[in-house]
């Protein structure tokens, strides 16, 4: 029992010792009040914008934020107005009444593309402008608040996130939900160009002649196609798109071989980075055939034009031949690469990979695109 009640002492000494200490750190912090801070060309009243910034000081822990139903209470008792209160001299005067050490003060202005956050703290003691902040953000009126929280940690040197300040500032930055909230806002869809070439047995029936089933083709071919692109998700450091890809290769040895893509991918924001996979549809000429013992192909109707009364002891398979009838096959492709910025200009660069037992396709595209803004 005597134990229990000297455990008790002990937190009962330790919980007033560090209610003490906090009472005293707050006591020495010094005091500050906001009252307004002005809003041109916005939709929030000077009320509301003073009411963020009271909020976002009160995140510091570096001052005794005054409560605002006490700052009302006071300017009401006192009848002073505080409408038009956003300069030194007006401010001064109010946190003496206030009884104050600091008042915090400012403007948020839209300039044209831009929102000017400016804050200014005055020391009422020696009736100074203490601190001045000016910032300039995109207008992206929806963060207003995280604006003017970005401005108050400038100020007083705090940690601000960079990434953050680049999605609020830089007009040609990588578009996230913070600097495009529309998801659908920005499309990405333009032009592509690339190679591709053909490995394995593909590359051989593409080199061969047209009388053995070949195309007569050098494996290596040029492709041209557009890319569709829309988003579902566009969130943090990603989003998340559906990519229709119709392409034609071949057209630059008298080819034409069309194919479409329909890929999920991935892309960062912050990076310009994305992977993406997805079914991939050709139109093919394809015939049926068989290899006989030297591994030469034929097509099925010339074992019985030289052998009518004999079943063909060879399996039968359908395969690419330039012989044969248009024919639609299927593949599955991965691809990747990186999205360059030059001022409103997207430069995609990409590599893509197609696995075939027969044969595997791999290649490189890239495209332009110039931000498109939809109304």
């Amino acid at each position: 029992m005597k134990s229990l009640i000297q455990l008790f002492s002990i937190i009962l000494i330790f919980a007033i010792s560090t209610s003490t200490t906090i009472a005293q750190d707050l006591s020495n912090m010094p005091v500050i009040a906001v009252l307004n801070i002005d809003s041109k060309g916005l939709t929030l009243e000077p009320s509301q914008l003073g009411n963020i910034a009271r909020t976002e000081l009160s995140k510091l822990d570096r001052f005794q934020v005054m409560d605002r139903y006490d700052v009302d209470y006071v300017i009401e008792k006192n009848e002073f107005a505080i409408d038009k209160c956003y300069g030194k001299i007006c401010m001064v005067e109010a946190g003496k009444i206030l009884k104050t050490d600091k008042m915090l003060t400012g403007s948020a202005e839209v300039l044209g593309e831009t929102i000017v956050i400016t804050l200014r703290m005055i020391d009422v003691g020696t009736q100074s402008i203490e601190k001045t902040q000016v910032m300039e953000f995109l207008n992206l009126r929806g963060q207003i608040q995280t604006m003017i929280s970005l401005t108050v940690k400038k100020m007083f040197e705090e940690t601000i996130d960079e990434n953050l300040i680049n999605k609020l500032t830089k007009k040609f930055d990588y578009e996230s939900a913070v600097n495009f909230p529309e998801v659908d806002r920005l499309n990405l869809s333009g032009p592509r160009m690339g190679f591709t070439a053909f490995t394995g047995n593909l590359s051989s029936i593409y080199s061969d002649p047209k009388n053995m089933g070949g195309f007569d083709a050098f494996p290596l071919m040029f492709q041209f196609g557009y890319q569709f692109e829309v988003k579902y998700l566009n969130q943090g450091d990603f989003q998340a798109l559906f990519e229709f890809i119709p392409i034609v290769t071949g057209l630059d040895q008298g080819k034409f071989i069309p194919s479409i893509s329909i890929l999920n991918g991935m892309r960062s924001n912050r990076t310009g980075w994305e992977f993406a996979f997805g079914p991939v549809f050709y139109g093919l000429k394809k015939a049926n055939g068989y290899y006989d013992d030297q591994n030469a192909w034929h097509l099925e109707n010339e074992w019985f034009a030289e052998n009518p009364d004999v079943d063909n002891p060879y399996e039968i398979e359908n395969r690419l031949d330039s012989r044969g009838d248009i024919a639609f096959a299927s593949g599955f492709i991965f691809a990747g690469g990186k999205t360059f910025k030059s001022g409103r200009l997207n430069i995609p660069v990409n590599a893509f990979f197609i696995p075939n037992k027969g044969g595997h396709r791999f290649g490189v595209s890239m495209g332009f695109n110039a931000n498109r803004f939809k109304n």
